[in-house]
């Protein structure tokens, strides 16, 4: 039988993957290569396997959210990521999305608190 923990673990894995992206994109306005990028995310609390982000990124570029260019001006190659103009409105529409969702999910817990607690 799966118990509690195992159950919060599955979830989270499900939501991290969207808040992610989430994450990403609100770091790109400047150009960052992939681990300076989980470098920030993980110092502002957003922990992220550089096997997801890579991943993550290409695709984002596919999209056409991202811009990339190659610095080749360090011993070590590095592909730096930005948002495009398409990125950056998508971004905009995301955090609206995001806002509005957390703001009704908030909404739902504490009614929710409140009848547990007979208030409502």
């Amino acid at each position: 039988m799966i118990d509690a923990k195992e159950h919060l673990d599955k979830i989270m894995q499900e939501l991290r993957r969207g808040t992610i992206t989430i994450g990403a994109l609100s770091q790109l306005s400047e150009p960052q290569y992939g681990y300076s990028l989980v470098t920030m995310l993980s110092d502002k609390g957003i922990h992220v396997e550089p096997g997801t982000l890579y991943p993550l990124l290409r695709r984002l570029e596919k999209q056409g959210l991202l811009e990339s260019k190659w610095d080749t001006n360090e011993s070590r190659p590095r592909k730096y990521y930005l948002l495009s103009k398409t990125g950056k409105e998508v971004f905009d529409l995301l955090v609206t999305e995001w806002k509005s969702i957390a703001a009704s999910l908030d909404q739902i817990i504490e009614n929710k608190r409140g009848d547990e607690n007979g208030d409502g």
